[in-house]
């Protein structure tokens, strides 16, 4: 067989080489190690810089979790006030409608005119409540007459 002649490798160290090839080896070799050097040191910085905002990320979410946790827990308590609301205006919708009827009564026994609001029903609309502007103030004496 016949063997296949390899010229000699640029990584050999032969006694008879260039001295200036060598230099050039050298300084390509230093060259090279510090520029693998300089890219780990990029990389490092890369991955302390994303852990860094990774850890930043992290408290901000948990900040945020707990903003909206505790938004969660006044929303309820809201809920609670409001439905405690809603049954009280219920409770005095039913109120009044007794006191108007009580009116209605008394205006056919007493012959008197008596204005008797219309009570809306506030199921319907409830941010539109009925207010009154004054006070419905009953005395005893009203249905003496």
């Amino acid at each position: 067989m016949a063997s296949i002649q390899r010229p000699a490798s640029s990584g050999s160290s032969e006694g008879g080489g260039d001295p200036q090839m060598d230099d050039r080896k050298r300084k390509r070799m230093l060259s090279n190690r510090e520029s693998a050097r300089r890219s780990r040191m990029r990389k490092q910085k890369q991955l302390e810089d994303l852990t860094d905002e990774a850890s930043r990320l992290i408290s901000s979410n948990e900040q945020i979790v707990e903003s909206i946790s505790v938004k969660e827990d006044a929303y309820v308590e809201m809920e609670a006030a409001n439905d405690i609301l809603r049954a009280q205006t219920m409770e005095l919708a039913d109120r009044l409608r007794f006191l108007n009827s009580i009116l209605e009564i008394a205006e056919e026994v007493s012959g008197f005119s008596v204005e008797i609001p219309q009570i809306p029903d506030p199921l319907l609309m409830p941010w539109q409540i009925p207010h009154p502007i004054h006070p419905i103030v009953a005395s005893a004496d009203m249905f003496l007459h």
